[in-house]
């Protein structure tokens, strides 16, 4: 099963947040440590609260990693960038601190500007795994430095980041509850679009009116059995399931409400409402990750489908999920060619086309959903 397409509006709103981040952060270091550690050398007074001893190598090394951020931004995997500058910075300021106070703990103050930086600037990339990971590195970072040096100011450190991480935290859940606004009318917004594009396409063919809903409650649902998918990618399948059939808006009337049997040319282009449908959807940011289920819920797992004759699992995993929902609604559907088969005759011929036109591990599954199947399909009735 190949990875969901990320939205490239996310990948640029990532790494615009990164790019301000790094530079405050340059900004904000060179001044309090670097910069302080200069004038501390005039002013006497200061000597004892100097930064360190190893300062000046742990920014050298934290603008080493410069290019190591370009690469990853150019490779569209911003998301790693700030636990690398994080884990790195603590880790180098963590020797510095214990180069510089081993032998004189009681210069030790605990604690710095940069720090509370890194606390209360980690929320604004709305992930929680940083926010926890900034807090738990910080906590140790400081039991360690004071175990090692013996130094019960430590305790000092370790009070000022559970205090900074609580307002970090609400910080983070201010902003995730706005996000998640955000998301759900997005989604409501996606859902009437995507509905509408389907009662356009049920207005060609009214034989086929509730077939890309049922499809996807029933896809769902058995997708929902196998345990592969988390909710997101669950409600994203469920999208691409409800727009399987969409190329078939380019498919002649007469052709696709034809009362009686398809010429073999008339079949060809029936059968390129797959391609057409891929390539409409993949243009579509917000869509495009259903391209694999609307280009290949035909496929077969003998290979003698279409439009790629893909076999076994060469066929991608959703694809193998819708293409069972496909075939049981098409089978308990009328037509305008035959009446609706029974439900328990279209199980009976799911089960009969295990390993041939089906993947056998999800007939098996497709078993243990059957129970739900039957209530979608009494309720659609």
């Amino acid at each position: 099963m190949k990875k969901q397409i990320i939205d490239r509006n996310i990948i640029n709103q990532e790494t615009r947040t990164l790019k301000w981040f790094l530079v405050l952060f340059f900004i904000i270091a060179i001044s309090v440590d670097i910069l302080f550690n200069f004038i501390s050398q005039y002013i006497p007074q200061l000597k004892g609260d100097t930064p360190g001893k190893l300062i000046y190598w742990v920014y050298i090394f934290m603008f080493a990693l410069i290019p190591l951020a370009h690469y990853l931004i150019k490779k569209q995997k911003p998301h790693y960038i700030k636990f690398i500058y994080f884990i790195s910075y603590t880790s180098l300021y963590f020797l510095n601190e214990v180069v510089t106070y081993i032998d004189n703990p009681k210069l030790y103050s605990g604690g710095n500007v940069i720090e509370m930086f890194w606390i209360l600037l980690s929320p604004i990339f709305v992930s929680k795994l940083f926010v926890i990971t900034v807090s738990v590195g910080l906590t140790l970072k400081y039991i360690i430095v004071g175990i090692i040096i013996k130094s019960p100011v430590a305790l000092l450190g370790i009070v000022m980041v559970a205090l900074l991480s609580v307002i970090s935290f609400i910080l983070l859940f201010r902003f995730q509850a706005y996000v998640s606004a955000v998301k759900t009318s997005y989604d409501q917004q996606l859902t009437g679009l995507v509905k509408g594009v389907i009662a356009t396409l049920e207005l060609k063919d009214p034989y086929t009116r509730g077939h890309s809903e049922r499809v996807a409650s029933y896809a769902y649902e058995l997708a929902k059995v196998t345990g592969k998918l988390n909710e997101k990618e669950l409600n994203s399948f469920n999208f691409a399931c409800l727009l399987h059939d969409i190329g078939k808006i380019h498919i002649p009337d007469q052709i696709l409400m034809k009362p009686t049997r398809l010429t073999a040319e008339e079949y060809e282009i029936i059968k390129s409402h797959t391609t057409i449908g891929a390539d409409a959807v993949s243009r579509v940011v917000g869509l495009n990750s259903g391209i694999e289920v609307i280009r290949s819920h035909h496929e077969r797992w003998d290979g003698k489908g279409y439009p790629d004759q893909l076999k076994g699992e060469e066929i991608p995993f959703l694809a193998r999920v819708a293409s069972i929902a496909d075939a049981f609604d098409a089978m308990t559907s009328n037509r305008s060619y035959r009446n609706a088969l029974s439900i328990e005759e279209a199980y009976k011929r799911i089960l009969e086309s295990k390993g041939t036109q089906f993947d056998p591990e999800l007939v098996s599954y497709f078993q243990k959903a059957f129970p739900k199947w039957k209530e979608i399909h009494d309720e659609y009735k």
